[in-house]
């Protein structure tokens, strides 16, 4: 009989006197999407037990109602980020409560019509995937990030903004506005492209304001969407139409902040008009059939992701065109990389504040985030400009890249996060 006691003690001594002894509090600033998925990714990780997890956000905790209308604050997520939800257990509720499913997209210049051979088509089953992506209410999938780390042992301190951030040896202090203070071996920046904890260490950020203004609302079609995300570059800057699973399009319309200030003072029926008008009639009569809103366009990249004991992710660190719907994708890998690295570094025995560990994550994330932030700025000016040979020699490219094989391939799993 006794050597059932003897085999429970000797169990946690095969790991190493390191992560048996050594516990790393990680502090995450941010509960938007981005926080929470880095969050969740470390509490249901396989070195969670050698982790003390504390969330904190300015704002009170999101809440979710499948009664509510569809919120206004949409993302693209693209198949290879649901997978990722998938990972965490939180992606079954997702697709079981409202998310809208988008099988093709269509993309033309507005000198070009949607049926034209210009037109840039992606279609699911030529990639052999189920569908391109989802779009899906923010507050949705925060809710179910929510739902999975109130099972774990993480903190969630909401309603709890940062009075200051200081770094002491190897670790930083964190004091909360009501005056508590929290230590952390790493900080994990995740609060968006005004980030107090960006400004508060000192790391530059590159701006690359857009004179955009993007407008949002949910639109009634005449016609059925048909499970189709459609793109149409106009001069002012592109109009994006996203469909919803309840048969609505949520369109986000990057124009002159002139324009977007038109859009928001319109009655319904001229805006209507106006939209409809902006997508070329390809879904019929738009009718306003939701909130609306907009908010300036500035693209923005870090000079660095780390810092000792810290590292940005998300908007925090990079902020795109929204033009490709490729923002929240990309912030979620940031999460699910520096998660890895995190993880990694533990099993390794060293500190997952190290500026060492920091750098292999860094790595992995700047320069592809760079390459699409500078891609979509470059697309962006490509088809605001009103040269008539510029406007030709784009339509001839759109002709090719539509039958480039491998190129077009490429460039598609790389945008379905799958690549």
């Amino acid at each position: 009989t006794h050597h059932g006691p003897r085999r429970t003690v000797a169990a946690p001594l095969s790991r190493s006197a390191c992560q048996v002894n050594r516990r790393f509090s990680i502090v995450i600033v941010g509960g938007g999407v981005t926080g929470l998925m880095a969050a969740t990714l470390l509490a249901k990780g396989a070195q969670r037990d050698a982790l003390d997890i504390t969330l904190v956000d300015a704002a009170p905790r999101p809440v979710f109602s499948p009664d509510d209308d569809v919120a206004l604050r949409v993302s693209a997520i693209a198949s290879g980020t649901a997978d990722l939800f998938a990972s965490v257990g939180a992606w079954e509720y997702t697709a079981a409560t409202r998310v809208g499913p988008y099988e093709s997209m269509r993309i033309w210049d507005q000198n070009d019509t949607p049926g034209s051979a210009a037109t840039l088509r992606f279609d699911a089953d030529e990639f052999a995937i189920e569908q391109l992506g989802f779009i899906v209410e923010n507050v949705l999938l925060q809710d179910v990030l929510l739902y999975q780390l109130d099972r774990t042992n993480t903190v969630l301190r909401f309603e709890s903004p940062i009075r200051a951030l200081q770094r002491k040896s190897r670790h930083y202090d964190i004091e909360l506005d009501s005056g508590e203070k929290i230590s952390a071996d790493l900080v994990i920046g995740a609060d968006g492209a005004r980030s107090f904890v960006r400004s508060a260490v000192g790391i530059e950020a590159q701006e690359w304001p857009y004179q955009q203004t993007a407008f949002v609302t949910h639109l009634e079609p005449e016609k059925q969407h048909g499970r189709t995300a459609r793109q149409r570059f106009l001069r002012d800057g592109p109009l994006g139409i996203l469909p919803l699973g309840d048969g609505r399009v949520s369109v986000v319309w990057s124009t002159t902040p002139e324009q977007a200030r038109a859009a928001l003072a319109a009655d319904d029926a001229a805006l209507g008009r106006m939209l409809s008008e902006a997508s070329d009639y390809v879904l019929g009569e738009l009718k306003v059939a939701g909130p609306k809103g907009a908010f300036p366009l500035c693209a923005r990249h870090a000079t660095s992701y780390i810092l000792p004991n810290l590292a940005l992710i998300g908007d925090a660190a990079h902020a795109i065109h929204p033009l490709a719907g490729q923002g929240a994708n990309l912030g979620l890998q940031d999460a699910a990389e520096l998660a890895a690295q995190v993880s990694a570094a533990i099993a390794e025995g060293l500190h997952p504040g190290d500026r060492p560990v920091l750098r292999r994550y860094e790595r992995a994330r700047k320069g592809a985030n760079a390459t699409m932030l500078h891609f979509m700025t470059g697309l962006n000016s490509l088809f605001a400009t009103d040269s008539r040979l510029i406007g030709e020699i784009r339509s001839a490219g759109m002709r090719v890249f539509n039958r480039s094989g491998p190129i077009r391939e490429r460039a598609v799993k790389v945008a379905l996060g799958v690549g």
